[in-house]
Order: C-alpha cells, then structure tokens, then sequence
C-alpha cells in the first residue's frame, strides 16, 4: 500500500506533468489524455525503439519521417528490409532496426495489427525488452507498470539520495519508482518522470529551484544532487582497425555486399572489407590493382572505436564476383548505407 508521502508525491508529479508536458509527435498530452484520446501504440512503440540509446532531438525527424511513409504498424511490416535500414541509418544499434521489422511482423502476422496490452506478453515480442515493454504497457495501455529509463533512474537516486552506483543500484531506484506510480495515470505518470529528468533534473546543473520536488529531495537537502547517480568507471573502448574496399565500373555501378544477418549491421548492405580487428588481413573481393585513399574513416559503435582505410579500383565490365552485388548508378543511395559505409563512400567521392 503507498502512504500518504508517496500519493503525495505522485499528485505533485501530475499536476506539474499537467501544466508543464513536452509536446512530441508521438505523445498524446494531458489534456487530450483527460478527454478520453487514446496514444497510438504503435506511435509508443515505435518512439520507444527510436529513443534507445539518443535524444528525443536525434530522433524527431527520423520518427515523422518513419511514420508518414508507414502510418501503421501493417504498413511496415511490409516494408523492404534495405528501405527500413537505410531510414534508420544515423541512428546506430541496427540490431533495433532488425528487430523492429521483426516485431512489426510478428504483430501485424499474430495480433491483427494489434499490440498486446498486457507487460508479459509485450514481452514475447522480438526486440521488446522489459523497459519497452513496461512503458508500452503504462503509456498506450494505461497499464500499472513502472517505466525505468536513464530520466527515471536520476530522479529517484537524487529523490532519495541514493549513492549505490548504477548498474548495480537499478533493483533499487526501480522499486523507489514503482512506490510512486499511482494506479490511476500511470502513463502519465511515467511521462511526468521522464519528463522531470529531461527538463529540471538533468545530469548536469539541475534546477533545483524550480523543481517540483524540491522540498521532498533528499539529495537537494544534502547538496549532493550534483553527485548523482553514481555509475560504476567503464572501461576504456578499444580501437579496431580495419579495410573496405570501393569497385565502380565504367557505367557508374558499384560493388557491393550484404552482411551477415548477425553481427553488427547484420543484413545490411556495404562495402565488402576486412575483419575489424588488432591486425586485420588485407581481403579486397577480387584481384585487381587496388589503390589507397588518402585520408582514414573513424566510427564510435557501442563498445568500440574504429578506424578504416579505403581502398578504390576500377570493376572489369561485365565481371561479377561472387556473394557480391552490383548496383547500378540509379539505384544506388548513399543514404540507404548504414553511417560508417556512408563516411566510407564520401571520402571516396571527394577523392
């Protein structure tokens, strides 16, 4: 049972939440939520996945972009694999992007259409995961699950003033969460949080003196808001080196191929290349007279910096490797490259 602080607290949270909402185009807001507008789960869904990992900023155009060319869910779960990756090029993690045509399918193919409302089940989607899943669930759904992101973790750790480092403290500013979410607005409620963290309780420079908890915080009263939450040191990334290499027949096609379906841009086509390692073998696709660019390509993915070196010739007419693909000059769309191809293709266009 919540006590008087906590209903409190959530009251305060959803007044504030009511007069101070971020407008976003997947958001249904207060005041439409009050007269009975449903959020589209789709729209959830789909901003959820985006926002993994990125801003609210980033991934803006990139959601009204997705969402005009496929409105429903239906829509792209028909959509072609290489059409998705190259929308979603620029915002990294393309294992999202796989799953996310995954899942379109899954639900369009079991459910009608239809996302499931219930946590467990949104669970058994491919690339849902428990985070995603409890803010579907609390934000289309109006279900009583607590929405636990980066926003929500720094608010409660300043709420309580609590210092056991992240990851380790998660258990514990989830269960200080869920002690706040009322049964009746939970999205809302879970918006109001997130929102609170985005705009007043931000990682650096909070502002405590608008908060609207500022006189329930812990970490205010002690003057450790600044302090927290604390994270555990992570460890250097390591550099990864590697070659791609860029064929271009006389008429303009290009040499191309498509990755494997694991493994970092997984399915996705590219330049073929080398391994990413310490020492990588040179490994171009065929045997000609291969010649460097000056100049390096540098990508940061999640766990490792990498820097590659391009390597340029001329296609023989007619010749075509096997496991490759040749691309016609009209066809081709740098766009439709995953970021660290692209960077490849325009410091070999401005050679």
């Amino acid at each position: 049972m919540r006590d008087c602080t906590e209903i409190d607290l959530s009251k305060t949270l959803l007044d504030w939440y009511d007069r101070h909402a971020r407008e976003m185009p997947w958001r249904i807001g207060p005041v439409d939520r009050a007269a009975g507008v449903m959020p589209d789960p789709y729209r959830v869904w789909l901003s959820e996945v985006m926002l993994q990992q990125t801003t609210v900023a980033a991934v803006r155009d990139y959601f009204i972009r997705f969402t005009t060319r496929w409105p429903t869910v239906k829509a792209l779960a028909q959509a072609q694999d290489d059409q998705v990756m190259g929308e979603w090029a620029g915002l990294g993690y393309y294992a999202r992007a796989r799953n996310l045509l995954k899942c379109a399918r899954v639900v369009a193919a079991e459910y009608d259409g239809q996302f499931p409302e219930r946590y467990d089940e949104l669970l058994t989607l491919p690339g849902v995961g428990p985070y995603t899943a409890a803010a579907i669930a609390a934000i289309a759904f109006d279900q009583s699950e607590t929405v636990l992101d980066g926003n929500v973790e720094r608010v409660m750790a300043r709420l309580y003033d609590i210092h056991d480092p992240l990851p380790g403290s998660k258990p514990l500013l989830k269960e200080k969460a869920a002690s706040l979410t009322p049964p009746l607005r939970p999205g809302d409620h879970a918006q109001a949080v997130m929102d609170l963290g985005a705009t007043i309780c931000t990682p650096k420079s909070p502002a405590c003196g608008i908060c609207p908890l500022y006189a329930p915080c812990l970490a205010r009263a002690a003057g450790t808001q600044t302090e927290l939450p604390q994270k555990t040191p992570k460890k250097p990334k390591p550099t990864r080196l590697g070659h791609i290499y860029i064929a271009q027949r006389r008429d303009g096609a290009l040499l191309l191929e498509r990755r494997p379906d694991k493994g970092l841009l997984g399915g996705m086509l590219g330049w073929p290349g080398s391994d990413w390692s310490d020492a990588p073998v040179e490994n171009p696709p065929f045997p000609a007279r291969w010649q460097e660019i000056p100049g390096e390509v540098r990508h940061t993915f999640t766990h490792f910096h990498l820097i590659l070196r391009i390597w340029t010739t001329k296609l023989p007419d007619g010749f075509t490797p096997d496991d490759f693909v040749i691309m016609d000059k009209h066809q081709f769309k740098p766009s439709d490259l995953p970021t660290v191809m692209r960077k490849g293709f325009d410091l070999w266009r401005g050679q």
